[in-house]
């Protein structure tokens, strides 16, 4: 997605060899203009099976706000994020999974009420990053806990070098990233051809 590599060039910031910030209209601060052009642009990636989406899955906090746009290309399907934490008001019962957070450096048990993930459901699994593949990964065990089955996993900026998009592929996944960064390096930051 051109537009989208653009403005991570314009206003993304590369950290050493391994971080890309774009919080300035990513994951911080939401440029809606552009999360409307993203969720255009998923709907356009998986009109295959469009009409078979039932929920679309991802984690809090960032995910969220990109997985709402989205939905909105899908017939305004319901958006289920997963919470990092377990809130006092989550009594009910719940499917779990454990994710390592590249950029926290720490192990979270993501879970989701069982009553919002049904057996037979079909989702497609939106997040703004793909560095390692946990949380994609985690999201997908959730997804087979519930007896769900997941069409494909939107992603707006895959770090290919962090080889997460490759464990999805290899596990037999469909990723659509609509940026993949190829290496960071001297500052510079450098997209797959």
């Amino acid at each position: 997605m051109e537009i989208l590599k653009k403005r991570i060039i314009k206003d993304g910031l590369a950290v050493g060899t391994e971080i890309l910030k774009v919080d300035s209209f990513l994951n911080h601060q939401v440029d809606v203009t552009l999360f409307e052009l993203i969720g255009a642009e998923f709907r356009t990636r998986f009109d295959d099976v469009a009409d078979k989406v039932d929920k679309i899955l991802t984690i809090e906090a960032s995910g969220i706000a990109v997985a709402a746009f989205t939905a909105k290309y899908f017939g305004s399907v319901p958006v289920v994020f997963a919470k990092k934490e377990q809130p006092s008001t989550m009594a009910e019962d719940y499917y779990f999974s454990e994710v390592m957070s590249f950029t926290k450096r720490k192990l979270s048990s993501i879970r989701i009420g069982k009553k919002f993930l049904a057996a037979g459901e079909r989702c497609l699994i939106i997040d703004d990053f793909l560095a390692h593949g946990q949380a994609a990964l985690g999201l997908a065990r959730i997804a087979q806990q519930a007896g769900a089955e997941v069409l494909g996993a939107g992603i707006v900026i895959e770090k290919e070098f962090q080889e997460g998009g490759a464990r999805l592929r290899e596990k037999g996944y469909r990723v659509e990233s609509l940026a993949v960064v190829s290496k960071i390096e001297d500052g510079a930051i450098y997209f797959k051809e």
